[in-house]
């Protein structure tokens, strides 16, 4: 108790500090620094970058205030009666079959004490005949919808209508939720009924606030692939998803002003509060979060929760992302501009923290003033600051250095500013005018669903990347200028000019790094896991375990080099939690992984029972991509230049090929050096002329060798087994090969040691 208080103390007077520093910073900009004297153009050049950090700073305060204490409710304990029927509605658009199947299967498998009064529904407002036959196959309801003129706010206002269950999950058609999605939200639904007595335990109220309501619980948006950012930028295990620091973070802190944003998805309403808004909200293209605030405005307690309980897919090329974001921007500036948010009846301290929603989205302004501005003082000449370096040093760098390790202290190690800084590098040429013209009340009429389908090619066209080329030539110019000017006149402001400089041209250079792209070789995301598997084929049964697993395949490894016939079906057992699946595949691909022998598998011939199981086995999980900042500027760079560099590489080694680098006696009585062996093939040292050779291994079994015409090794020949299925089956002759890699490891170790 003593350390958690000592630690409260501390981000008590961090953020103090941070604060203080802040305004102080703020106080002496506004008053002391605006550049009157030197012509209209470094007037207005002065005052955009004053705007745009005042701007920051206020954005900053609303976080430190909300992300100073943990505003998170904590769960009743509740009995089984008040576990209401609930209807699942999810959405879908365009999106295919084969998406829907995994978040439909994985609704179905959610628990609940009574299962029947969970009610699930494909929304479908396209129609689609291959969506009312996989709701009929699944045992689902389906919903249709023709002619639909609200988008998603119309498909779900439709489903509304014809639903009657006094809780609504509502899912977008990729979100898969967890099995416990249900358990882990509908008992706060329960608060206006729940205490919690002297002893701890949750109890019934006697008494019950009538005007202490639950609007809805809004849970993480999370992925199961990495976004665009991590995954163009080689930063999948360095870095945590882009939205998981808004979702877990951001969203969670708005509880304390009953402001949290919902977002759409992996969501649970309440109906009633639903019904007194009139449904999803329509004539806005962000009907999710124009209706949350509607809800608020009712007086309906509302809370975001950081444990992530369904996840789906991040958009996969950048046209789709960019689309995202102007919908998301010019959804928010339009609410929160309108009269109807102005004089809502919400509370003044939700109302301030939706404008810092408004104020995020100035962020690609800012950025973009940020980094032109050290270039109109560089190259140009034209005063931004008017201050000496002296007065720069003691009042900035404190507020600079402080709001940094405020922001890594207070995030959870989810997100740092230059991370932040890299993001909004990249996307911001393309927010700028549309977030502009939403602002003066050019409105966006329709939108494109965010597509989720996958893509071989390239994620990026690089003529993205023209805006942040001419921003790196004129960069280059102002570093030039300002090195020549340190080294002409010493003069230390020059410093800061070129601190400046360095950091924009590290952010330009990672946005073209991300422009250059990265193709996606893989047909789906891979989770790494380690699950005991059975595989059994030939009558044989091995151990192994899983070291991925994914839609239609997976890899497990084993100790030893074992053959796994790859021109036939295996079958594969599989558990996790209370899911089992039976499972066919076959052998595409065999490689040594450090100590151990890592194999490849295709599914294929899956049952509807093992399929839904196997789906739940890798779906009902969290994500094995990064969750911690693990970032490093110049391990960036290096990753991001060695990467592309290197040439994707396929291999089709279907069997382990095993170094042994043995003698071994022939049947005429000569010895040759067994350099590596698969089964099927051997490989011999040097140049031997011997169409055949025969190595008898014991009494009633001779290995038979038929030199191959054709053969590759470089001063090595290669031979192919005559009859080598059968021979691989051999136990006995398992038994001698793995004597004979025994004894090479032996070797390699003893040289080791």
């Amino acid at each position: 108790m003593a350390m958690k208080k000592g630690t409260n103390m501390k981000k008590k007077i961090l953020l103090v500090a941070a604060s203080m520093t802040a305004f102080i910073y703020i106080f002496w900009r506004l008053f002391f620094t605006i550049p009157t004297q030197h012509g209209m153009i470094s007037l207005i050049a002065g005052l955009s970058l004053a705007i745009a950090e005042t701007i920051g700073v206020i954005e900053a305060f609303s976080h430190y205030k909300n992300l100073s204490s943990n505003k998170e409710p904590e769960m009743p304990e509740i009995p089984i009666e008040l576990y209401p029927d609930v209807d699942v509605l999810i959405a879908t658009h365009t999106e295919s079959a084969e998406i829907l199947y995994k978040t439909v299967n994985g609704c179905t498998h959610m628990k609940y004490p009574d299962k029947s009064k969970i009610h699930i529904y494909i929304c479908d407002d396209t129609n689609r005949v291959e969506m009312k036959e996989l709701a009929e196959q699944i045992g689902i309801g389906y919903i249709g919808l023709a002619e639909n003129k609200h988008a998603k706010a119309g498909n779900l206002n439709n489903a509304l209508s014809k639903t009657t269950s006094p809780l609504v999950a509502t899912f977008d058609a990729d979100m898969i939720p967890r099995s416990d999605f249900l358990m882990k939200t509908v008992p706060y639904f329960s608060l206006p009924l729940m205490k919690k007595d002297e002893d701890n335990r949750w109890v019934r109220r006697k008494e019950i606030d009538v005007n202490y309501k639950i609007g809805f619980i809004q849970t993480p948006q999370s992925f199961y692939n990495p976004d665009l950012f991590q995954y163009n930028l080689y930063s999948e295990q360095n870095i945590p998803n882009e939205q998981d620091y808004f979702f877990k973070e951001v969203n969670v802190g708005r509880n304390r002003t009953n402001s949290p944003i919902y977002a759409g998805s992996n969501t649970l309403i309440s109906r009633e509060a639903l019904e007194e808004v009139g449904g999803i909200a329509i004539k806005n293209i962000t009907e999710d979060f124009a209706t949350g605030i509607k809800i608020q405005s009712k007086g309906y307690k509302c809370f975001a929760i950081s444990e992530v309980l369904a996840h789906g897919l991040a958009p996969i090329d950048f046209k789709s992302l960019i689309k995202q974001r102007q919908r998301w921007g010019r959804g928010c500036v339009k609410t929160i501009r309108s009269f109807k948010f102005l004089f809502s009846n919400l509370g003044i301290r939700a109302k301030l923290s939706y404008i810092t929603c408004f104020l995020y989205w100035t962020t690609f302004f800012r950025r973009f003033i940020y980094i032109i501005s050290p270039i109109l003082y560089s190259v140009f000449g034209l005063i931004i600051v008017e201050c000496s370096t002296k007065e720069l040093m003691l009042i900035w760098m404190p507020s600079y250095l402080l709001y940094n390790i405020s922001l890594r202290y207070l995030s959870g190690n989810l997100r740092n500013q230059k991370w932040s800084n890299i993001v909004d590098t990249i996307i911001f040429p393309y927010l700028v005018i549309p977030i502009l013209l939403e602002t003066i009340g050019i409105t966006l009429k329709k939108f494109n669903v965010t597509s989720k389908e996958r893509i071989s090619s390239k994620n990026v066209d690089f003529k993205y990347s023209i805006p942040h080329i001419i921003l790196i030539v004129a960069s280059v110019f102002g570093l030039i200028f300002s090195v020549e000017d340190f080294m002409k006149y010493k003069h230390l402001g020059s410093i800061v000019i070129i601190f400046w400089l360095v950091m924009n041209l590290y952010f330009l250079i990672m946005a073209i790094f991300f422009m250059l792209s990265r193709v996606n070789y893989r047909s789906e995301e891979r989770y790494y896991t380690n699950l005991d598997v059975d595989i059994s084929f030939n009558e044989r049964l091995l151990k192994a375990t899983t070291f991925d697993i994914s839609e239609y395949g997976m890899s497990f490894t084993i100790d030893t080099p074992e053959y796994i016939p790859y021109d036939e079906d295996i079958d594969i057992s599989i558990k996790y939690l209370h899911y089992k699946a039976n499972l066919k595949g076959r052998v595409v691909h065999v490689d040594k992984f450090m100590d151990k022998w890592k194999y490849s598998i295709k599914l294929n011939h899956v049952s509807q029972k093992d399929k839904n199981e196997y789906y739940q086995i890798v779906y009902d999980r969290g994500h094995t991509l990064s969750t911690k900042m693990k970032s490093n500027t110049i391990k960036e760079i290096k990753l991001n230049t060695i990467n592309r560099s290197k040439k994707h590489r396929t291999s089709n080694r279907k069997l382990p090929r095993i170094r042994l680098k043995v003698n071994v006696n022939t049947t005429d009585g000569n010895i040759v050096e067994v350099v590596n062996f698969n089964y099927e093939y051997i490989l011999f040292k040097g140049r031997l002329d011997n169409k055949n050779i025969n190595i008898e291994l014991r009494d009633d079994l001779v290995l038979r060798c038929i030199k191959c015409d054709k053969s590759t090794a470089k001063d090595n020949t290669l031979y192919k087994i005559d009859d080598w299925k059968n021979i691989s089956n051999d136990e006995g002759f398992r038994e001698i090969l793995l004597s004979w890699a025994g004894s090479i490891e032996n070797k390699e170790e003893l040289a080791n040691a």
